[in-house]
């Protein structure tokens, strides 16, 4: 019924929309109700006092502009911050202390203003560190290719190797782009089958030694499998992507001649997955903030745009797991922990692309 009696009322005419000030169309409807009180009286008495009737409209009135513009503050606040935005600031917020709709307006603005500030230093971030890995690999394979045209450097297999890992890194930074412009998006590609653990951690276990190796990481990769078979219904490609991307990771925080180790176990209704490293670790403080968008800390020093371990989250969810930083058994260096239901159901199921 409210909602059939404010959809009535928004079909009403607005006469007081040509006027520029909220304070004055507050005058004006003071004004207007008043002497429509009086109209009613004079009609039911035939009488009216002028003087005390004119008395009362100008103490109203002026009640009115006290009152109004405490009421309007909010509003004019709102404008000053909104063309604070327009010039790039995104620090002014409002005062909320009214409890009405104007209250609740101001309430949203500046959670609004605090969600703009965010989107814009994420975009700050994500130009900055783009434009830093894309020069990093741009400039070597510059490099690489005018020694060869130069005559300098002969293009023997160690010098295109060179350039292959450059081409690859620059691969790797599309790749996370697409995948974060399709978290965005809302589009959700899955495709989950049932696979058998073992066999996939020794797939992703191969392909990870081989791309440390062409890296240059002198590591060892321990591999643990489930003591029984076991199997998990899952998209194998994109949790390959995780799992890879997690190895690259620790390869890249390990000491030299380190262990990398992944493994895959069952507990209880869920298939459980840990890769861990022999580096520094990571503080428990900044164990969450690791997910975040474009955050680095102080073990990205190898490189990284900060954006694969947020779409590795991305891909968990999707999933219905969980992943996160639990402490090492040993207590030394970091371990990853990505726990999946044995049955997947992706968490938005209407927004699965084909």
């Amino acid at each position: 019924m409210k909602d059939l009696l404010t959809r009535g009322l928004d079909l009403l005419p607005r006469p007081l929309d040509p006027v520029r000030s909220i304070k004055l169309k507050l005058a004006l409807l003071l004004f207007a109700s008043a002497l429509a009180g009086l109209a009613y009286f004079w009609y039911a008495t035939q009488w009216i006092p002028y003087v005390t009737s004119a008395t009362a409209l100008l103490v109203g009135l002026l009640t009115s502009q006290v009152l109004a513009h405490g009421m309007t503050s909010p509003l004019r606040e709102m404008t000053a911050a909104v063309r604070a935005m327009r010039r790039g600031d995104y620090t002014q917020r409002v005062r909320a202390t009214s409890r009405d709709e104007v209250g609740e307006l101001a309430q949203a603005f500046n959670q609004m203003a605090t969600d703009l500030a965010a989107a814009d230093q994420q975009r700050r971030e994500l130009i900055a560190n783009v434009s830093h890995e894309l020069r990093t690999p741009i400039t070597a394979l510059r490099g690489v290719l005018e020694n060869i045209v130069d005559g300098v450097a002969e293009p023997h297999p160690a010098t295109l190797r060179t350039a292959l890992h450059q081409t690859e890194r620059l691969g790797r930074l599309v790749t996370e782009l697409l995948d974060l412009s399709r978290l965005d998006a809302g589009v959700q590609p899955m495709h989950p089958v049932r696979f058998d653990v073992a066999d996939f951690l020794d797939e992703v276990a191969e392909e990870a030694a081989v791309t440390a190796s062409g890296a240059g990481h002198d590591i060892t990769l321990a591999i643990r499998p489930p003591e029984e078979p076991l199997t998990v219904h899952a998209d194998p490609a994109r949790l390959h992507q995780v799992l890879a991307n997690l190895l690259d990771n620790a390869a890249r925080h390990s000491p030299p001649g380190g262990t990398v180790s992944i493994a895959g176990r069952l507990d209880g209704e869920h298939v459980v997955f840990e890769v861990g490293d022999e580096g520094a670790g990571i503080p428990p403080a900044q164990r969450e903030a690791v997910f975040d968008r474009f955050t680095r800390g102080d073990r990205a020093a190898g490189g990284g745009t900060g954006l694969g371990l947020a779409i590795a989250q991305w891909v968990v969810q999707l999933h219905g797991g969980t992943i996160r930083v639990v402490d090492p058994p040993a207590g030394i260096g970091c371990l990853v922990r990505v726990s999946l239901p044995r049955l997947t159901t992706p968490a938005a199921p209407e927004t699965v692309a084909a």
